[in-house]
């Protein structure tokens, strides 16, 4: 067996919750560097545009009708003052027919539903492509008429392609059969039109692009935030629940061994104060090496603590030793083991699981037995697996529960967790681990199964 140093936690529960803590924390200090780095390469003009640009959009998502209505209002303004100063009649044609009071008419039809450019665009250019194909028959050709691209623009920026095909027909067919009336606005207004109607489709789909790039971007920023919160709780829940494990390893046998030490040195103390001494000597041992397996474990969870103790976990070198105090403690241990390790087949990892799980099992017998008792640990060694019985011939009340032996039912809840912090332990190197009483209930066992390193599935 190999018993050379290692770190705090062998194999798979090398898992630190809080290292990814400040990994994280120091994540997000480098992020907003790097965010102020990058505000100061920008250049000062940049900057002021794209803090008024951003106060100007954070302004329409809270009050969207004040800026529907003053782009309205300007386009409005424009159309009447167009029709007030008589612009309209240079583009008209010279046998225009539409009077004064329809070009008034047509102006604010064109203008006015602005005001509902963005929640109902097409239903604006609908109601405009009357108003055009009137425009266009009667020659008046108002310029207010190509405002029609501002809801074809909000179309082609949220609605699906067919939609946006729906919305250039309706605004190219009353150009077209303008051009079928006068043929002389052929190469001045259709081609006009449609290549105003090309660059706004374009400029849509572009700004369309863009903006669900972005979106898309910042989605994917969430979910990994999220998701790195997710492995940080989970890292922290496997760190628990690794060091309640091992609290529960360390307390709960060596406390176990000082019970019964005391109760047998009680015992002797009236009929062999020699015996009684060597149980207090015993109880001395146990408890100083309790505490210096918690002031390891407490140690090397503070970081910042120059001096932890970094002495190894136990392996099964230390197998003899835990038996030996066992049997000190009153109970006899017979260890029987069965063929040989291979080189380096046993990581670690491994075997503090082996060590644990019998550690656990005989902890359990030492609380839970009664009668007349003994135990015996087999180790059996294959070329695949290596398998560890613990039976003893003790009797228990039983609690009906099927998780373990207990003296009353209070303690049937400390029972299950020991077995399931085993089958925990047996899990992280894909073992198995069963735990019940033996034939005709003449005492109990726990059986271990445990892959070797070098055998693969």
């Amino acid at each position: 067996m190999s018993n050379r140093p290692r770190g705090r936690i062998p194999d798979r529960e090398q898992n630190r919750g809080r290292g990814r803590d400040r990994e994280r924390s120091r994540g997000r200090d480098g992020d907003r560097e790097q965010g102020r780095g990058t505000e100061d390469t920008v250049p000062p003009l940049t900057r002021i545009i794209r803090e008024a640009l951003d106060r100007l959009r954070a302004f329409d998502r809270r009050r969207p009708r004040v800026w529907d209505a003053a782009v309205t209002g300007f386009w409005t303004a424009a159309a009447v003052l167009d029709y007030t100063s008589g612009g309209w009649r240079t583009t008209a044609h010279d046998n225009v027919t539409a009077p004064e009071f329809l070009v008034l008419l047509m102006s604010l039809g064109f203008s006015l539903p602005l005001l509902w450019r963005r929640t109902h665009p097409l239903a604006v250019v609908l109601l405009m492509t009357p108003i055009s194909l009137v425009n266009v028959w009667t020659g008046a050709v108002v310029q207010a008429s190509l405002l029609q691209l501002i809801p074809v623009f909000q179309i082609v920026l949220r609605s699906s392609f067919r939609t946006v095909g729906a919305a250039a027909l309706l605004f190219v067919v009353p150009v077209l059969s303008g051009g079928v009336r006068i043929p002389s606005t052929w190469g001045q207004e259709v081609v006009s039109y449609v290549w105003g109607l090309v660059f706004v489709a374009l400029l849509g789909i572009a700004v369309r692009t863009r903006r669900e790039y972005t979106e898309a971007l910042v989605e994917r920023a969430h979910r990994l935030e999220r998701e790195r919160d997710q492995q940080v709780r989970l890292a922290a829940a496997a760190e628990r629940t690794r060091i309640a494990r091992e609290m529960h390893d360390i307390i709960g046998h060596n406390l176990s061994v000082i019970t019964g030490l005391a109760d047998g040195g009680a015992y002797a103390a009236r009929k062999n104060p020699e015996r009684a001494g060597q149980a207090l000597e015993a109880i001395g041992t146990t408890s100083r090496q309790a505490l210096s397996e918690l002031r390891r474990l407490l140690g090397v969870l503070r970081d910042d603590h120059p001096d932890a103790e970094r002495t190894p976990q136990p392996t099964l070198d230390e197998l003899a030793p835990l038996i030996e105090r066992v049997r000190r403690a009153g109970l006899p241990v017979h260890l029987e083991l069965t063929g040989e390790p291979t080189p380096r087949s046993l990581t670690p990892g491994r075997q503090l699981t082996v060590y644990r799980v019998i550690q656990e099992a005989l902890t359990n017998t030492l609380k839970h037995a009664t009668g007349p008792t003994s135990a015996t640990v087999a180790l059996t060694y294959s070329h695949t697996h290596l398998d560890a019985r613990i039976t003893d011939t003790g009797m228990g009340t039983g609690t009906g529960t099927g998780v373990g032996r207990t003296r009353d039912t209070e303690e049937a809840p400390l029972a299950a967790q020991g077995i399931m912090g085993m089958r925990e332990r047996a899990a992280l190197y894909d073992g198995s681990l069963e735990a019940g009483p033996l034939p005709d209930d003449k005492g109990w066992q726990v059986q271990l199964r445990l892959p070797l390193e070098e055998s693969h599935p």
